[in-house]
């Protein structure tokens, strides 16, 4: 049986012929043939380059390559034309995002210096306030006999009917029940109560709240006491009918002494103007309202009067 045949073809009365030994397939020689373009392009590129570096710019590869600029110029620009509205999508995007980041940090940095500016003038009047205050406590003003403790008022009159406020300072500051409270523009009240670290000032335009006062120009005496409303918060009272008292005249404190007693507050403090002057024929006394010198509705820091004797806490 010759070589070439089978078992099974020899039965069947075929031939078939083997292919030939160590002939390479199609598959090898279209990969051979890959290698072999890559290999010859790589070769020509490197042929070019050196060419390109050592011709002068007019030689046959630069105008080569000049001319094919020239051909494909029209591609190019088609291609930037359609690329442009997406570059042109991708920037406002980009820019949009980017105002907004800046105009958080442009907000927040605003919001910062407006705060800034809040705490400043805060601290300005603060400044303001503690210079008249010293003003005042160096001043020939400033009763005799009297060191003055400057404090700040923690709280305000929370109502019509409330007529006191609370200053932060205390016993263990020397303040004691009845020491005068003032400001630089006149009388506020007296202590009414005391903590280690806080106090209640009792304001003169409470019902409880009385003090000598005489008229500084016509030396008329009376008792200056809480008026009947917010336009007469203060009136002078028990003034004698023969007494002058009149409009514009300045009321003080008349700070009495006598061996045994003494007025509460100090001769001399300012307490008000006068505003109005009345007189009937059945009134005893002459009608005198007072408008108080400190604006005690808007009281922020003050002055404790604390007798010099007393000695420091």
């Amino acid at each position: 049986m010759p070589r070439n045949r089978t078992a099974r073809t020899a039965v069947l009365g075929v031939s078939v012929r083997r292919p030939a030994e160590g002939k390479p397939s199609t598959r090898t020689t279209a990969a051979a043939r890959r290698r072999l373009v890559v290999g010859g392009l790589i070769v020509l590129s490197l042929v070019l380059l050196t060419i390109s570096f050592r011709e002068d710019g007019d030689g046959p590869v630069a105008s080569t390559q000049n001319a094919a600029a020239s051909v494909l110029r029209p591609f190019q620009v088609a291609a930037d034309r359609v690329a442009e509205p997406f570059r042109d999508a991708y920037r406002w995007a980009d820019g949009l995002f980017g105002a907004r980041s800046d105009a958080a940090r442009l907000e927040k940095e605003n919001e910062t210096l407006r705060q800034q500016v809040v705490e400043s003038r805060l601290a300005e009047r603060e400044n303001e306030r503690l210079r008249r205050l010293l003003h005042y406590l160096n001043g020939p003003r400033f009763p005799e006999g009297y060191r003055g403790l400057a404090t700040a008022v923690l709280s305000r009159p929370a109502g019509a009917y409330a007529q006191s406020i609370v200053i932060a300072a205390g016993r263990n500051d020397g303040v004691r029940v009845d020491d005068p409270v003032v400001t630089q523009d006149g009388l506020v009240g007296k202590v009414s109560r005391t903590s280690s670290r806080t106090a209640r000032v009792t304001l003169l335009t409470d019902d409880q709240s009385a003090a000598s006062a005489l008229d500084v120009e016509t030396d008329a005496f009376g008792i200056v006491r809480p008026g009947n409303g917010p336009r007469a918060p203060l009136r002078l009272d028990r003034v004698p009918k023969e007494a002058r008292v009149r409009y514009g005249d300045t009321i003080v404190t008349s700070g009495w002494s006598s061996p045994r007693l003494s007025s509460l507050y100090p001769r001399g403090i300012r307490i008000g103007r006068v505003t109005s002057v009345g007189r009937t024929d059945t009134d005893l006394y002459t009608q005198v309202q007072v408008t108080p010198f400190a604006d005690l509705t808007s009281l922020e820091s003050v002055l404790v009067l604390i007798p010099q004797d007393r000695g420091t806490p």
